[in-house]
């Protein structure tokens, strides 16, 4: 590089320019093809820097002009002083403020290596193809600016640590050791257990540049993998030498007194860091506390640190550590999404008689992981259940949480077994108690496999499709209503068929809305990409639920992803009818035996007649609870699939529940057969009173 004055005055020119005092070097700093200088004037000299021994002379003389034999000045003026009299050159240039400014015949200060392959100044060999030494500010402040922007990109942590090894090895350090605290805290955290840091990442110059180069360096680090030669974890013992310089903040040099013993604490003995200051120990300090420590060196070959690299290691110490800071909050931020997220929709589905599902979520983007899209599946009474698919605005935590309490009310007004438009009538009071400007659409159907039918009610949500058996898919004509939450609308239900083996496709409108298209466009996208999927199994095979899922998700293209996504699918098996056996009971003391009667001659008509004597007990305990307290007949019914199922119903709201009951008792027991002998069961309340049922596996 080449040293410069630092004064930009200019130099008077004609035959009254004064002559330009030697170079402590010995050379003269002057243009080719420059007048002899006129003695006696004042000259603008260079700054001999420190450690440099000139060619003739004594340290400083000023030498005679070259072909003048004029002695020099007396006495000199002050060292950038210039005479009154002198005009300037209006056509010197000026510098450059910004780069490394180069001048005619100014190379011999360039710093080269020589025949022998040693540096001017230090008579130190630079390593060929090596990076040059910092010895100017601006050229430390543009390395400064250049690495803090790179560990500005990275947004986790790994990014982060990664960005500052890359941007320090090789220009700033020959290799780099990160450690950090484990576990990191987050936020205002107070950590309660001793402060231990592990080796996090390592980076060095390859091991092939050195060999090319003839070197062989000291210290052996993998480029990306927890090197063995040094401890990986390191519990920082209170009031040590490690504990001292984390306390300090300020990085320090290796050969320091607070650092010589710091150092074998964090390394362990095995590792041996390059003598004098060659290594560079930065504390990394976040926002609250001191969170790891940043270890910089350098090779035996190489320049040693400077003092002002003390604060180009303080400068992206801390940029590192207030990114952790930041990365650690990102990610558990993006944790506790995930989790809100996980929680409002359901874990798994439910398995209900006579139907079958699938679900899909995608959120509007992987930063971005919280929405207010659901979806759900509530078994009710009578092997019915209720299929909901929902959308809030917009896809933040707020969204999340009105679509956490709408879900949660929803399920509440499902087991009351309240119509579908009533549902969503309540649901529509309940956002206007939340807020005045929480909206959501919604779709609440209730499916019942014996009647193979399917009531519809929606509000301002995108209609289902009905894929057929075969292969026929068909846009439900369902009343839209309005949305949730606009208040004084009144909600309109459907019924429809639901044929055995057709499909019910329920969604948002991210499936089928995006800035490329028009939620009918992608409606009619949807319904041709269902018939295609159909034709592909045949006529007489329905597809497959889950790979209908994921086919329906792949006619998503770039730029269709605006929004969240909810998919639900139900496949309608039924119930057939000649699975049923259903009768009415007065509410008499003879109910009990009749009862028995009928489920014995149900169980010969299926042949399950070795299941009679477990069924006929616990029908007879369960219908002779009911004829105790209903004034209305009594319902019972029995239905065969996978499992025996028995539903008695009856018109009193209070749902029984089991006890022990005491010697002295002479009822009570009959719920305590029923828990000890069946599979299942249960008590769910409906509008009209209640119904007991359980279940029995098939032998």
């Amino acid at each position: 590089m080449t040293e410069h004055p630092t004064s930009h005055e200019r130099r008077n020119s004609g035959a009254g320019r004064p002559a330009a005092p030697a170079d402590p070097r010995g050379a003269l700093l002057r243009t080719p093809g420059q007048p002899s200088q006129t003695p006696g004037a004042n000259a603008l000299p260079v700054q001999a820097r420190s450690g440099d021994t000139p060619s003739g002379g004594a340290s400083g003389a000023p030498q005679a002009s070259a072909g003048t034999g004029a002695p020099p000045p007396a006495s000199p003026g002050p060292e950038h002083s210039q005479s009154p009299a002198a005009a300037p050159d209006p056509h010197r240039p000026r510098p450059a403020p910004d780069s490394i400014p180069v001048q005619q015949g100014a190379d011999q200060e360039r710093p080269q290596a020589n025949a022998g392959g040693a540096e001017r100044r230090t008579g130190q060999g630079l390593p060929p193809g090596g990076p040059m030494p910092m010895r100017r500010d601006g050229d430390r402040l543009r390395f400064v600016g250049a690495a803090t922007r790179r560990i500005a990109r990275g947004i986790d942590l790994d990014e982060i640590v990664m960005g500052l090894c890359r941007a320090t090895v090789p220009t700033f350090s020959d290799a780099i050791l990160v450690y950090l605290r484990d576990p990191l805290p987050v936020g205002d955290e107070r950590p309660t257990g001793p402060l231990v840091l592990r080796l996090r990442r390592t980076d060095r110059i390859p091991t092939e540049r050195d060999t090319e180069n003839g070197f062989s360096p000291a210290f052996q680090l993998e480029p990306v993998e927890l090197s063995p030669v040094s401890a990986e974890l390191c519990e920082v013992r209170p009031g040590g030498a490690l504990a001292e310089v984390l306390r300090g903040v300020r990085p320090v040099f290796a050969d320091a007194p607070a650092a010589r013993a710091a150092l074998p604490e964090l390394l362990g003995n095995e590792l041996v860091v390059p003598c004098g200051q060659r290594a560079i120990l930065a504390p990394l300090r976040g926002r609250r506390r001191v969170i790891g420590a940043a270890l910089f060196l350098r090779r035996p070959e190489r320049l040693a640190f400077e003092a002002d690299d003390l604060l180009v290691a303080a400068q992206l110490a801390t940029h590192t550590a207030l990114g952790i800071d930041k990365a650690v909050l990102y990610g558990r931020e993006a944790y506790i999404a995930d989790e809100l997220q996980r929680t409002m929709l359901p874990e798994t589905l439910p398995r209900p008689t006579g139907v079958r599902l699938a679900s899909r979520y995608l959120p509007a983007a992987e930063t971005a992981r919280v929405g207010g899209d659901w979806y759900d599946a509530i078994p009710l009474p009578g092997s019915r259940v209720a299929l909901v698919v929902g959308d809030v605005m917009g896809h933040s935590m707020t969204s999340a949480a009105i679509m956490g309490q709408l879900r949660t009310t929803a399920q509440t007004l499902a087991g009351l077994d309240l119509p579908p438009q009533e549902v969503l009538h309540h649901l529509d009071e309940q956002a206007q108690r939340l807020g005045t400007d929480r909206m959501a659409t919604c779709l609440y159907a209730v499916y019942d496999p014996v009647s193979h039918r399917i009531t519809i009610a929606n509000a301002g949500h995108p209609p289902p499709v009905l894929l057929h058996l075969g292969g026929r898919a068909e846009v439900l004509r369902v009343p839209p209503g309005a949305p949730i939450g606009v208040g004084g609308v009144d909600f309109e239900a459907v019924e429809l068929d639901a044929p055995a083996g057709a499909t019910l496709l329920l969604y948002t409108d991210g499936l089928v809305e995006s800035r490329l298209r028009d939620v009918w466009t992608g409606i009619e996208q949807l319904r041709e990409r269902l018939a295609a999927t159909a034709a592909l199994t045949g006529p007489d095979h329905p597809p497959p639920l889950e790979a209908l899922c994921d086919d329906v998700l792949d006619m998503l293209g770039p730029g269709d992803r605006d929004d969240d996504i909810a998919l639900l699918a139900a496949r309608f098996d039924g119930i057939a009818p000649s699975d049923v056996a259903y009768w009415y009971l007065e509410p008499e003391d003879a109910a009990p035996g009749r009862a028995r009667k009928l489920a014995r001659r149900a169980l010969s008509r299926w042949g399950m007649e070795d299941m009679s004597d477990s069924v006929e007990l616990l029908v007879s305990e369960v219908v002779t609870n009911a004829v105790r307290y209903a004034s209305r007949p009594v319902t019972l019914r029995l239905l065969r699939t996978d499992v025996l199922r028995c539903e008695v119903g009856d018109d009193v709201p209070q749902l029984p529940r089991l006890r022990q009951a005491r010697a002295t008792d002479e009822g009570g027991r009959g719920l305590i057969l029923v828990n000890k002998l069946a599979r299942r069961w249960g008590a769910t309340r409906l509008s009209t009173g209640k119904v007991v049922w359980f279940e029995l596996n098939r032998s």
